[in-house]
């Protein structure tokens, strides 16, 4: 592990050198990588080390052990609303926990979940704010937070009717049934869905690698500009990214991509 990268419950690494492709491994196997309030504090911190480091270019998102996440560890959940004092106090403290998911979003390189065995609750919350998802057809989903007689608060009722349609959503969330890796393919949660982890991990690094030798500028605005055209209408958008191409196109990578082409190489891009 990097030294500079060390974060509790997180493992960060580069598993091939110079690659590009970093790896943010939940680790809590034992607890089947429920996430606890070290990982709220800390997984923001990690994505934003990340994102302003030229040397990564894609972020992919995994687990340690069996299981993806079993969700928010429920030890929070009594803690939380016992020491909160006040409402206010306790909408504070969910909005901070908003905060380190969308901070997947917010980081400006692209992140694929790899997911496999249990993604349960607060893990949806994860996933569907990531950029890419691939699973095993082992793995399950759940939206159990109505179990716990909640309504899921960190981004599952916001991001998932986007990804696999409203009516979907309203019914995986209201019921909390657990859905399988095949399932969450047809419902366009994942994109791919793989008979074994070893394929998950080599299809994942294989589309990791892919997009990691395109040009950076090109990435991110690619993601920017999808991220964005969620909240804007089609004109709106279009205005969008004819303004930020407006700056991008001055860029180096532009011509480099053009002389790639024509002397038949592979293109050498600027680092973020």
């Amino acid at each position: 592990m990097e030294e500079k990268y060390k974060y509790p419950s997180l493992e960060i690494s580069e598993k091939t050198p110079k690659s590009g492709v970093w790896y943010v491994i939940l680790n809590r196997p034992s607890r089947r990588n429920a996430l606890s309030h070290d990982f709220f504090i800390h997984f923001p911190k990690a994505l934003c080390a990340l994102d302003h480091d030229p040397d990564v270019k894609v972020i992919v998102l995994s687990a340690a052990g069996n299981h993806f996440c079993s969700g928010i560890d429920l030890s929070i959940l009594g803690s939380t609303a016992s020491n909160s004092g006040s409402g206010e106090a306790l909408r504070r403290q969910i909005m901070a926990m908003q905060d380190a998911v969308t901070a997947l979003e917010r980081c400006r390189k692209p992140v694929i979940a790899s997911i496999h065995g249990a993604c349960i609750g607060g893990g949806i919350d994860i996933v569907t704010a990531c950029d890419i998802r691939m699973c095993t057809k082992e793995a399950f989903f759940s939206v159990k937070e109505v179990d716990l007689a909640l309504a899921a608060d960190l981004g599952t009722l916001q991001r998932l009717p986007l990804i696999v349609g409203f009516g979907n959503a309203m019914e995986l969330a209201l019921t909390g049934r657990t859905f399988t890796g095949e399932e969450a393919k047809e419902l366009g949660l994942v994109s791919r869905v793989f008979d074994s982890k070893h394929h998950l991990d080599q299809a994942v690094m294989d589309l990791a690698q892919a997009i990691a030798i395109k040009s950076p500028l090109a990435v991110v605005g690619t993601k920017m500009v999808l991220l964005k055209s969620r909240d804007l209408t089609v004109d709106q958008g279009l205005d969008y990214v004819a303004t930020l191409n407006s700056a991008r196109l001055l860029s180096s990578d532009l011509t480099e991509a053009v002389t790639a082409q024509k002397q038949k190489r592979k293109p050498v891009f600027s680092k973020l």
